[in-house]
């Protein structure tokens, strides 16, 4: 039996209503208290979400032609590993912002509850776009190109999100305190009602997200033109995107060669679309050749990493061994 019309109205209602119920579960019952996010409770996050995402995937495997299960899984396996990058630039926020770790799960809740509706816009109007301007395809496919290239060469770039054009930006916007009070994103001093770092953290979150976003979803139209293969891949790419922040945010300096990998998927997608008239490459093909560039990066630092350990715990024994023997 197939599915009737891909993305019919029941079909986007069915899975808005069970995203809506998801994340009333997570923070109406897990997160209801504040507290600080353990390895243990982000690992078993992380594999509800990326359970669900499979089931989802299959489903559409069994119950559509094929064709859209492995469209929706390309496009999940792009938006997972470009909203890793997210997790960098997240660290960084709260690292500048001095956000307890108690109190950054709140702050990722909402920002990712408002890119879910900043997302689902940005990929209508994407949707009506590439169908009416056939040759946005080429423009996109050329702008993911340049901004592969740019990761490359600003991957070791180091960025102080607290110092940037945006939070300067913000703060002459938005009046602010520097003092944290509580789980609250505004308090009141001498009378006046002002922001505190936490909405300023939340912002930052929000507009990293959108920057983020307009590689993530023309890369994902690369890969199909369906705004619900579009939507549900990105949806359940960012649902996991909290629990995954906290399973990795302690690790991030061990995946030294991820932006390079990145940086490949990137190119590659704006390759497919500048030559989307000229050759066809099957979803498979895209498929396995976007989870080989992640693959090689992931593996190559886990390598890189795992060498310098080896390499730091020999000069520690050796140093130990000599001041022994002096």
């Amino acid at each position: 039996m197939a599915l009737e019309g891909i993305g019919s109205p029941l079909l986007w209602l069915g899975f808005i209503g069970f995203v809506l119920g998801m994340l009333a579960i997570d923070l109406g019952v897990f997160h209801r208290k504040t507290h600080a996010v353990s390895m243990r409770e982000a690992l078993t996050w992380s594999g509800v979400w990326i359970g669900l995402a499979l089931l989802f995937g299959a489903g559409l495997t069994v119950f559509s032609d094929g064709q859209h299960g492995v469209e929706f899984f390309t496009g999940y396996l792009i938006e997972k590993s470009l909203s890793v990058d997210n997790i960098f630039v997240f660290v960084v926020i709260f690292a500048a912002l001095r956000i307890p770790a108690e109190l950054q799960h709140r702050v990722l809740f909402w920002g990712i509850l408002s890119a879910l509706v900043l997302r689902a816009a940005m990929i209508v109007a994407g949707a009506a776009l590439f169908a009416k301007f056939h040759w946005l395809m080429y423009v996109f496919g050329g702008f993911l190109i340049l901004t592969g290239v740019k990761l490359v060469l600003a991957r070791n770039a180091a960025h102080d999100p607290s110092e940037g054009w945006a939070m300067r930006l913000i703060r002459r916007v938005v009046p602010s305190s520097p003092r944290l009070d509580g789980q609250k994103f505004f308090t009141r001093e001498n009378g006046k009602r002002l922001a505190t770092p936490l909405f300023l953290a939340l912002l930052l979150v929000e507009l990293s997200d959108v920057l983020f976003a307009l590689d993530s979803i023309p890369a994902i139209f690369a890969v199909t033109t369906d705004p619900f293969i579009v939507f549900t891949s990105n949806i359940f790419a960012i649902l996991g995107l909290r629990s995954l922040f906290f399973l990795l945010a302690g690790m991030v300096d061990r995946f030294r060669y991820l932006k390079l990998g990145l940086a490949g998927v990137l190119v590659f997608v704006g390759a497919k679309m500048i030559l989307v008239d000229v050759m066809h490459l099957p979803p498979v093909a895209s498929l396995a050749i976007i989870a080989a560039i992640l693959g090689a990066s992931v593996i190559a630092s886990l390598r890189a990493a795992g060498y310098s350990e080896a390499e730091t715990a020999s000069r520690t024994a050796l140093a130990t061994t000599e001041r022994g023997a002096a």
